[in-house]
């Protein structure tokens, strides 16, 4: 498996600064083109890191989840990785080797790696290697409901997890799904969504749930609200509740993406979750 990794740096001075980029109403789109040196963060409690924050809650944005795409170098890490004991995470490793510690147990990760650590559950990454580690954290505020369980940390990868394949799609669409949709423990889903050449997403979903998607591989067209948008490796999208969306990827390659949606919850109807 190969997966995008965001070069960095700068363009030249002597490149057009009329990119892709898009903020509207119900949609955001953010080309690959704009993760450079100049828009990366840092964060307290990690060290030889940096990080390009791409989601986060706020008024008119994501509501519900921030997204982070992290790159840590041999030997760096974090010992205290997020200081609020209600988010709960979802790790998608792009490159490198880490060890990942959820609670007791240490497990060594990789390229293709996916881990879930429920709130409250401690957890460690060391980076190890001679090459940056880099993966995608989603953050959610975790959501109980009565007489639900509550969801276990667990390690898989890509490679590990079958392809689920949409039916009457001829194997052209389909979701590596690494929580069963009917286990009610998990108030969210991330997951990664295939298209073979030819494949489309054959209606416009208008749905409650909201999106975001990091494009991993490939390059597709991509419906967004009103707008025909050509997407590719690298880019970033998010989408509001009930923003229209639909999808033809045309090819020559496989299209694939790491999908967030929030799930399996009552609507708030008391102001925003604290």
């Amino acid at each position: 498996m190969t997966y995008h990794l965001p070069p960095g740096g700068l363009p030249p001075q002597t490149a057009l600064m009329t990119q892709r980029a898009v903020f509207t109403e119900a949609y955001a789109f953010i080309p690959k083109g704009c993760f450079s040196d100049i828009v990366t963060s840092f964060l307290p409690g990690w060290t030889q890191t940096r990080l390009w924050l791409i989601a986060r809650p706020m008024s008119g944005f994501s509501e519900t989840f921030s997204q982070y795409v992290m790159e840590v170098a041999p030997g760096g890490g974090s010992d205290a990785p997020d200081a609020d004991p209600g988010a709960e995470h979802w790790l998608f490793f792009t490159s490198g080797l880490a060890t990942l510690t959820v609670g007791e147990t240490a497990c060594e990760v990789s390229t293709g790696s996916y881990a879930y650590i429920p709130a409250g559950t401690p957890w460690t990454l060391l980076a190890e290697g001679h090459d940056l580690t880099r993966f995608h954290w989603i953050r959610k505020l975790y959501e109980p409901a009565p007489g639900v369980p509550l969801p276990q940390p667990f390690v898989t990868s890509d490679q590990e997890t079958p392809i689920r394949w949409m039916p009457d799609t001829a194997d052209r669409w389909g979701t590596t799904r690494f929580v069963e949709p009917t286990d009610l423990a998990h108030d969210a889903h991330v997951n990664i969504v295939t298209f073979e050449p030819g494949g489309v997403i054959p209606f416009e979903e208008t749905h409650v749930m909201e999106h975001g998607l990091y494009v991993l591989e490939g390059k597709a067209v991509y419906k967004l609200n009103r707008d025909w948008v050509e997407v590719e490796a690298g880019d970033f999208m998010w989408l509001r509740a009930y923003c229209p969306q639909a999808c033809y990827a045309a090819g020559p390659g496989r299209f694939r993406y790491l999908l967030y949606k929030d799930v399996n919850r009552h609507a708030r109807l008391r102001g925003v979750l604290r």
